[in-house]
């Protein structure tokens, strides 16, 4: 905005000038043009925009994006797309549209999936949801601060947090969605245009909570929190303050009906496992896990150092804005269960974005100082560079992993049902499980049956078909199995079902990255295929 008005000052100075008679006179009294004002490197748009796209490339070599859960979701797309008209499909499976707030990928595929196919169109998806990350955080950090602080830089390697590789993508593309629309609120505030975001905010809550429910809740508690400050800089007290926030913010509360109403049937407890601090603090040292523990901790004690740094150096502070909407989320996280809805990691996923946003409130206490400013922006961008090219080579060992691994599908033939066992170590590894859900390509590429759906009993668009049929191996978890020593009831030891598996329902056991198990357990099945670390058995039922 300030650049524009300095080029408007400019072209308006031209233009007097040639349209005026040369006074020599007044020329010696006219003032000099206005400066015009050289942006630092970090703020100019070319390296915004430079940095937006670079969110990419941890994506862009993976045929598949190699995040955990996205098998399984990719496996639901198929039968979304393809049950009408596959018989194949139809033997196994059900699928049941329901208006509920967790629909993002699963309405977004239907175009995708008929321009590029489903593979390609999801992959696209994902591949966009990092730069829309990024975007929302820089643009929420360019309105609070009226400039982008270096500091920002810090911020943008969470984009790939632990719930985004874990695979909730859905949750995910609705946290980005919630950044981009709270740079809107805080834009439209700057604006003065209050009345007019009383309007605008009703669809895109509604859009918001179409795409996820957690995206919508942010949003709500970011536009209170920022709100609330407002309305507090201009005289009220704290309390009417947040009585107005709260007023402002209720205009995107239309979706709580709708929540109410998807889950007015509920089979299940809405929420469980509140206030488990020790998994919660296991959270926050696992914000940015990926592969390498060392790695990943030892980025987030970088973190911390630039947050110790902005305590004790005088030059910078944290914006009361933002830091207040962050006081918020902490709260929030404090008092999330686990569960929720039925779905697991609730708490977990706040994390990311909780750190994210204390990054992008830390500003320069008064003008910037443009010594340490250099300093912080070049110490931000390599931060930022060292964790992309992580994420980069992460993804890519996981997705050649994951390549040499389904070329076991080249001996399933179309319609067949295959049941994979996936190992699980006792320990809980930092390295994620990104083969976790690799057996649901079964659906993708064979449109056979797999045993890695999710039974969400009140959230449910896919359910198999007769499931009592397959007993145990109807759902996740079935497909994980780990050492007798470490085995429970919801993961069974890997001897325990290659014993009991219904033999006479399955015509292929695909076994991935395996615990040791006894041979005799498999005499009566034909090797068909090995890989690394895979084989592939024939079932004779």
């Amino acid at each position: 905005m300030l650049s524009w008005f300095t080029k408007r000052n400019q072209r308006e100075w031209r233009g007097l000038a040639k349209n005026a008679p040369f006074n020599h006179s007044a020329a010696m009294l006219a003032p000099d043009p206005a400066p015009v004002i050289k942006r630092p490197w970090w703020e100019t748009r070319g390296f915004v925009a430079a940095l937006i796209l670079a969110a990419m490339l941890p994506l862009l070599y993976p045929p598949v994006p190699p995040l955990v859960d996205l098998f399984g979701h990719i496996g639901r797309y198929r039968v979304e797309l393809d049950l009408a008209h596959s018989p194949a499909l139809q033997r196994y499976f059900t699928y049941h549209w329901l208006l509920m707030g967790n629909l993002g990928l699963d309405l977004l595929i239907v175009p995708m999936a008929k321009l590029f196919g489903l593979e390609l169109g999801a992959k696209l998806l994902v591949l966009a949801i990092p730069p829309l990350t990024v975007a929302g955080f820089l643009w929420v950090a360019r309105e609070v601060h009226h400039r982008l602080p270096p500091t920002a830089l810090f911020a943008l390697p969470f984009a790939f947090g632990h719930p985004f590789l874990f695979g909730f993508v859905n949750f995910s593309l609705s946290m980005a969605l919630a950044f981009l629309a709270f740079g809107l609120w805080l834009r439209m505030a700057r604006l003065g245009a209050t009345r007019l975001r009383l309007v605008v905010f009703v669809p895109i809550s509604l859009l918001l909570w179409l795409v996820h429910t957690y995206g919508w809740g942010l949003l709500g508690l970011l536009a209170f929190s920022a709100e609330s400050v407002r309305q507090h800089d201009r005289g009220r007290s704290w309390f009417m303050a947040g009585v107005h926030g709260a007023l402002h913010a209720s205009v995107m509360a239309l979706p709580l009906f709708l929540t109410l109403y998807w889950q007015s049937g509920a089979q299940q407890s809405l929420a469980l496992d509140w206030f488990n601090f020790t998994t919660k603090w296991r959270w926050v040292k696992a914000a940015l896990r990926d592969r390498w523990g060392w790695y990943d901790q030892g980025s987030l004690i970088v973190v911390a150092l630039l947050f110790v740094g902005v305590i004790f150096l005088r030059r910078l502070t944290f914006s009361r804005n933002l830091f207040f909407s962050a006081l918020v989320l902490i709260a929030v996280y404090l008092m999330l269960p686990r569960i929720i809805f039925g779905s697991a990691y609730a708490d977990m996923r706040l994390v990311p974005f909780i750190f994210a946003t204390i990054l992008l409130s830390i500003r320069f206490k008064g003008d910037t100082h443009l010594p340490t400013a250099r300093v912080l922006a070049i110490v931000g961008l390599a931060f930022s560079l060292v964790r992309l090219g992580g994420t980069t080579v992460s993804l890519t060992l996981a997705s050649l992993d994951q390549s040499a691994k389904l070329t076991a599908l080249d001996h399933v033939p179309i319609g067949a049902r295959v049941l994979t066992m996936v190992g699980h170590r006792c320990r809980d590894d930092w390295a994620l499980p990104r083969n976790a859900h690799l057996g649901a390509m079964v659906i993708v590429r064979r449109d056979g049956f797999s045993n890695d759906q999710w039974p969400m009993l009140d959230a449910k668009l896919l359910g198999v078909r007769d499931a009592s049929r397959f007993g145990w191996f109807a759902y996740d978890p079935s497909e994980q199995v780990r050492p007798p020593s470490c085995a429970d009831r919801e993961h069974w030891a890997i001897g325990l079902s290659l014993a009991r598996f219904p033999r006479d329902q399955f015509d292929y056991l695909w076994l991935i990255d395996p615990p040791a198990y006894n041979p005799r357990l498999v005499a009566d099945l034909t090797p068909v295929w090995r890989g690394p670390r895979t084989i592939l058995y024939r079932v004779h039922s």
